[in-house]
């Protein structure tokens, strides 16, 4: 029988659950050589070693007789090898048996003895042809599963995106976007920190300015570290040696480090880009044990796509909204910021009741140092000054530049004393400050007014500036580079050096 078989090919499995000689031969006889038949005797049919074998019979040929001689739990293992096909022998002697018990017990067919050529072949063919339907079922079942696994996919990652153009859109300050990106990046992988840097390149000067923001205040060497890794991004990829930078915290809290030694991460890199031109970078944290299929890698950048475009919007209406409401010599606010800001304190105050303050600073013979050392000069004194008052402020303060050379300073939940000596601070600073032009140094004074209002005092917001600028007046009269409080009319001179 195997020497018809052709070199390479293997006979397909059946069992004789009991069958007789003459049984098993009519069956073998019946199939032909395309079929080994193992035939199992009464007393050791199989069980746990035979039935957990990878090859499975195609087909069980089991008589009724011994089928009934077995036990239920073995019945039950039996009825457990889906891939395979049970077949009931009825001799002549035994009982009738109606086909619904048939396949109510899990069997394909019955055939009758004798088993003619036939009957076998036919039994075999159903077999075949019942194992082919269910293996292209199961083939199909799998197909839809796999469609359905992947439609599940495709709808997370639109999900996913739909998120990340929601947040993208719900705020213009890049701090905010970039916090809300690294929740929802968290969705695709796990993202311990998300830093960014950004960087403008200016062909007159050769010099790039550069803004970063770092995922959260951490220890100084971390810290450093990171603005380290940002600025040579900056550097490599801005086209030009770095001017200067700001640095901004996403997360102003000092939490526990996350770094890639303690996460064995590793950082990744992902450049932003509008048209053809990359303006910044996402530097990354991410978990190193993660790997992402070809579909969530291309997920990821359009995410940092459409993250890009979001945070070139806000950096961009970020410098439009820094250009109308601050002074651009100075950079710090301008008078029509002032004003509004002036309106709207002096309605809180009636509110609420709280002290406010103001402060008027003028540069002393100013006009002396532009037309001595040259206007150049004189827009360096003008932006010191605005360092310096952004220095000596509250977050809650605001500095403008009112004119010229003057500079006003409105100071909520201040009293009037506190703001004298804020005052002899800022006068002392600007009395302290060296200038140099074209090698030779020289330095200025400013003399302030300040005026406060009390509970239920003014009115309108004439009344303040009057004062203050009456108190400014009072100082110039009286020999400028001091403080004259508005009030009560003192006045506070510093000796001058």
């Amino acid at each position: 029988m195997k020497g018809n078989m052709r070199r390479g090919e293997r006979p397909e499995l059946m069992w004789g659950l009991g069958l007789t000689e003459a049984q098993k031969e009519q069956i073998e006889n019946a199939v032909g050589p395309g079929f080994f038949l193992r035939n199992f005797p009464e007393g050791k049919l199989p069980w746990n070693k035979e039935l957990n074998q990878a090859e499975r019979p195609s087909a069980t040929w089991i008589p009724m007789k011994v089928w009934k001689q077995i036990s239920d739990n073995r019945k039950d293992e039996y009825k457990r090898l889906e891939e395979t096909q049970r077949i009931l022998i009825q001799d002549e002697q035994d009982e009738p048996v109606e086909m619904e018990q048939v396949l109510e017990q899990g069997f394909l067919t019955v055939v009758t003895s004798p088993l003619t050529r036939r009957k076998v072949q036919d039994a075999v063919f159903r077999a075949k042809e019942v194992t082919s339907m269910y293996s292209d079922i199961y083939r199909m079942t799998e197909e839809i599963m796999l469609e359905r696994e992947l439609l599940a996919r495709k709808t997370d990652q639109l999900l996913f995106l739909n998120r990340i153009l929601t947040v993208c859109t719900e705020s213009l300050d890049p701090a905010i976007i970039l916090a809300n990106a690294k929740e929802n990046l968290n969705m695709l992988l796990p993202v311990y920190e998300m830093h960014a840097v950004f960087w403008h390149h200016h062909e007159a000067t050769g010099f790039t300015d550069v803004e970063m923001f770092l995922d959260r205040k951490a220890d100084a060497k971390q810290e450093n570290e990171w603005v380290e890794t940002l600025m040579d991004c900056a550097e490599r990829m801005g086209g030009g040696a770095i001017g200067g930078f700001q640095m901004t915290h996403i997360d102003p809290l000092n939490r526990p480090a996350m770094g890639t030694a303690e996460r064995h991460g590793r950082v990744v890199t992902m450049p932003l880009s509008a048209g053809n031109a990359h303006f910044g970078s996402l530097v990354l944290t991410v978990d190193s044990e993660v790997r992402m299929g070809k579909d969530e890698v291309e997920t990821f950048k359009a995410a940092a796509s459409h993250l890009g475009l979001a945070l070139r919007n806000a950096l961009t209406f970020k410098e439009v909204k820094l250009r109308a409401d601050h002074d651009a010599l100075t950079r710090i606010y301008n008078r029509h910021t002032f004003d509004d800001r002036l309106v709207y304190e002096l309605k809180r105050r009636q509110r609420y009741g709280h002290e406010l303050s103001l402060l008027m600073v003028d540069l002393d013979h100013f006009k002396g140092v532009n037309d001595t050392y040259g206007h150049k000069a004189g827009d360096m004194v003008l932006k010191e000054m605005g360092t310096i008052l952004r220095k000596a402020l509250r977050s809650t303060d605001l500095a403008a530049r009112y004119g010229g050379e003057e500079f006003v300073v409105l100071l909520p939940h201040t009293t009037e004393k506190d703001a004298h000596m804020l005052a002899e601070r800022i006068r002392s600073r600007v009395e302290a400050t060296v200038f140099s032009s074209e090698g030779v140094q020289f330095s200025v004074t400013a003399s302030i007014g300040v005026a406060s209002i009390e509970s239920g005092c003014l009115s309108r917001d004439e009344d303040l500036l009057l004062k203050a600028d009456k108190a400014l007046y009072e100082a110039k009269n009286n020999g400028r580079n001091m403080v004259v409080v508005s009030k009560i009319h003192e006045t506070v001179q510093q000796a001058r050096q």
